[in-house]
């Protein structure tokens, strides 16, 4: 009994480091920095990089067209090697909604050592160096947009002086399923990238959202992007990385008006867009893997356990230790719960939505060393080669 004890408070000093010197992760207080209107408004190119969005654009498409923006502003949508007319319905949405200038182009299949993605991102800057724009808006093809988003984050950029403003969409949350993991996929991205030390000049911390990233053109070039991380699966934080590497200011926070419409009605959906990559963010090590895993499983796992066996067992400080830690652990996920508008009684569950994440990782390990690698829309990568 004295084992369970130490471990059950050990989790719960886990929770305490968490809740004050982990910057403060759990907060959703973080939105756009503050910012004025600039007396001119520069040029801003938008890359949109899709593949098989045929049944998506619909509903994200006319809110990029629809941007209320006072500069100059042009979309470039890259068909990534689409099935199913991406293209050609996101001419058709151009001609029914007007509003921005659209170019529809397609790059054709990536060469080896690229991701389709980042490819298609290449192509659409290539395009939009021919207009030379101070900005690059890059958003995916499920996004949709509120008119003012792209003069809200031009207008912060310009006026905290920042290289890379990214806003992390708001994610569907209308099936059961949805509703409990999708809060928690957020709520363990901002534990592992508190948004609080992104901004920080001199932090190491790095990360953005890649549904939507405004990117000064002249950080890209000095960057490398995408060419410097064109094998990466999780591109958004990869691109961070080398923006901030490179003497860039970044700058990343929760999104109010700007929202995925992709759905994940079912676990399998969810589960397929964990996995795909979260054995790429442990950079494919073994060691990493096993260590995120027990630390899931003591920070997670043991303060329920802990309560049950203790009462079982009828240890007082068991019971007491694990029940702190269990609400601990709740408390830090009321306010993204809030964010999302869902009930507070989710926030117990939370332990059991950690399980899943950690059964979602262990089975990336294991579709990654079956040789199946991370695999999207009919591609698959292969691990990066380690130089």
């Amino acid at each position: 009994m004295d084992v369970v004890v130490w471990i059950t408070a050990a989790s719960l000093a886990a929770w305490l480091w968490l809740l004050l010197c982990q910057g403060f992760f759990w907060r959703t207080d973080l939105r756009l920095p503050p910012r004025t209107e600039p007396g001119s408004w520069p040029d801003v190119c938008v890359v949109v990089p899709a593949r098989d969005e045929a049944e998506v654009l619909p509903d994200s498409l006319p809110s990029l067209l629809a941007q209320d923006y006072p500069g100059r502003a042009e979309i470039f949508l890259v068909d990534d090697g689409s099935s199913d007319g991406t293209g050609e319905v996101a001419r058709t949405l151009s001609e029914r909604f007007g509003g921005l200038p659209l170019t529809v182009d397609s790059p054709g299949e990536p060469p080896a050592g690229w991701t389709g993605k980042l490819w298609a991102v290449r192509h659409g800057i290539g395009l939009a160096r021919a207009r030379a724009p101070e900005f690059l808006l890059l958003t995916d093809a499920d996004i949709a947009h509120e008119p003012d988003s792209l003069r809200e984050l031009v207008a912060a950029a310009r006026t905290g002086g920042f290289d890379l403003v990214s806003q992390m969409a708001r994610l569907r949350v209308e099936s059961v399923w949805e509703r409990l993991v999708v809060p928690a996929f957020v709520y363990f991205f901002a534990q592992l990238y508190p948004f609080r030390w992104i901004a920080r000049q001199g932090a190491r911390t790095a990360a953005a959202a890649g549904g939507c990233v405004l990117l000064r053109t002249e950080a890209a070039e000095r960057a490398r992007i995408p060419d410097a991380i064109r094998q990466a699966v999780i591109d958004d934080v990869s691109l961070a990385r080398a923006v901030k590497r490179s003497g860039g200011r970044i700058w990343l926070g929760l999104a109010e008006r700007v929202d995925s419409v992709r759905p994940y009605p079912r676990l399998a959906d969810l589960w397929h867009m964990v996995s795909r990559s979260a054995y790429a963010q442990l950079r494919h090590n073994p060691l990493v893997l096993l260590a995120t895993v027990l630390g899931l499983a003591l920070v997670y796992l043991v303060p329920p356990v802990a309560l049950i066996v203790g009462l079982a067992l009828g240890s007082a400080p068991t019971v007491l230790l694990g029940a702190l830690a269990w609400a601990v652990m709740a408390g830090t996920y009321v306010p993204i719960l809030r964010y999302y508008r869902q009930t507070l009684w989710l926030a117990p569950l939370l332990p059991f939505t950690a399980l899943l994440y950690l059964l979602m990782t262990v089975d990336s390990a294991v579709q990654h060393y079956r040789g199946r690698g991370a695999a999207w829309k009919g591609r698959t990568y292969a691990a990066p080669e380690r130089g």
